[in-house]
């Protein structure tokens, strides 16, 4: 019974350690789910998951935009239309660094598991692709910025949209 008391301490302070409180008394038998959800705000807003996402949406944007920039030049597609294919080709090679880099402990798993965090990635990505064509589509036709640029801010709206829900939905973060 001693040891029990004396290994559920040690695990308590363990925890309080883990999540920034060390020096904060432990109050035996409460539960731990405060500690659990700021767990998970911390493992969301982690300074070195959120660079690498940053670095990874970096080379998302540059992809983006030379696709875009080859559809409208090249093949003359029309620059909101194009933006779809551009933002398709950015989402699936983001996620594929995404996988390997950013969230490499979240993922795991054979290839079902791959392909099921590829289907939600796909489709959260597309809510912030879809808030990214229309900042383009806004600033293109009605204000009259170049397509590019507005390109360019449609992928920064869409950023912090992006990290948000791939964070939590696709590699779910928030959860041990």
């Amino acid at each position: 019974m001693e040891d029990e008391r004396t290994k559920q301490a040690s695990d308590a302070s363990a925890e309080q350690s883990a999540a920034g409180n060390a020096g904060q008394q432990s109050n035996p038998g409460t539960s731990n789910v405060d500690a659990d959800s700021g767990a998970g705000v911390r493992q969301l807003v982690a300074p070195a998951r959120f660079s690498k996402f940053l670095s990874v949406g970096a080379v998302g944007a540059v992809v983006d935009n030379t696709v875009l920039v080859l559809l409208v030049e090249l093949v003359a597609v029309e620059p909101v239309f194009a933006a779809v294919g551009a933002k398709e080709t950015s989402i699936l090679l983001m996620f594929a660094l995404n996988e390997r880099w950013t969230f490499g402990e979240h993922g795991g798993g054979g290839l079902r598991d791959r392909g099921w965090r590829l289907l939600k990635s796909n489709v959260v990505r597309s809510g912030g692709a879809i808030v990214g064509i229309a900042t383009l589509y806004v600033l293109y036709r009605w204000a009259g910025l170049w397509y590019l640029a507005a390109n360019v801010f449609g992928i920064g709206v869409g950023f912090f949209f992006n990290y948000t829900f791939e964070s939590l939905v696709t590699w779910r973060v928030h959860e041990p």
